[in-house]
């Protein structure tokens, strides 16, 4: 685990923490530390992966909040606990201290965001689709509509598929970039490309949330990182936010 936080003068603190596949239970090809439950792993291993990460952050596995990511732009405001993952979204928010709000990539860019003054902290999952349609834009305007500002706001950009191996055709280069300028590239190949992070740094300094900082690391040429795109079957590392008790 990697464990971030922003700076801040506020009473309230926040973690952010984003993992890798390093450290688990999970046997291939889903090793070692998948904390995916949706990708064919034994159940299991997950199950002790989630543990483990629970008592390595110091809090009870029922205080974490998972998605079922869909690829939407769907944000859901959490005001608890939740038994299942809250459904069909890809991005959650909360104002209550205590809760781990979590968001499970394997070349998507995890967003972590939080305003401590304000006590508001969401996880997004920004995949090419949901990035294209404004899932992250969406995302600070929930939080401002819960007090954050976003001048207060904190990002955490995770590691993902970076434009020097991420290709993909040229319409959809060319159409990802008019909903996310930005995010056009060219691959190591001299192919078309995508760099959905970077996209998404633009887009957050034209929300006005200008600090960022961003996990360089390339999901997809780096071992230490699962990639579908690179494996197919594969685990799942995930990110992290809770708003801490005062």
């Amino acid at each position: 685990m990697n464990p971030t936080s922003p700076q801040g003068s506020g009473a309230r603190r926040v973690r952010k923490v984003l993992t890798t596949r390093r450290g688990g239970f999970s046997a291939p090809p889903y090793d070692s530390f998948n904390l995916g439950d949706h990708v064919g792993d034994d159940p299991a291993a997950v199950a002790k992966n989630r543990l483990r990460l629970a008592e390595g952050m110091g809090l009870d596995p029922s205080r974490f909040v998972w998605m079922e990511q869909i690829h939407s732009n769907t944000v859901t405001v959490v005001d608890g606990p939740r038994d299942e993952p809250v459904p069909a979204t890809d991005a959650i928010v909360t104002t209550v201290p205590g809760l781990a709000l979590a968001v499970l990539v394997a070349d998507c860019v995890p967003v972590l965001l939080s305003d401590d003054d304000a006590g508001v902290v969401a996880a997004v999952h920004a995949g090419r689709i949901g990035a294209r349609n404004g899932i992250v834009a969406r995302t600070v305007e929930t939080m401002v509509g819960l007090g954050a500002s976003p001048s207060s706001i904190h990002a955490l950009l995770g590691a993902a598929a970076c434009g020097e191996s991420y290709e993909v055709p040229e319409s959809m280069a060319a159409d990802v970039e008019k909903h996310l300028p930005g995010s056009r590239t060219v691959t190591d190949r001299g192919t078309p490309g995508l760099d959905v992070r970077a996209g998404l740094m633009r887009q957050l300094h034209g929300l006005g949330v200008t600090n960022i900082n961003a996990e360089p690391r390339c999901t997809i040429s780096e071992p230490d990182y699962f990639s579908y795109r690179r494996e197919g079957k594969t685990g799942r590392q995930a990110g992290i936010v809770v708003l801490l008790e005062e």
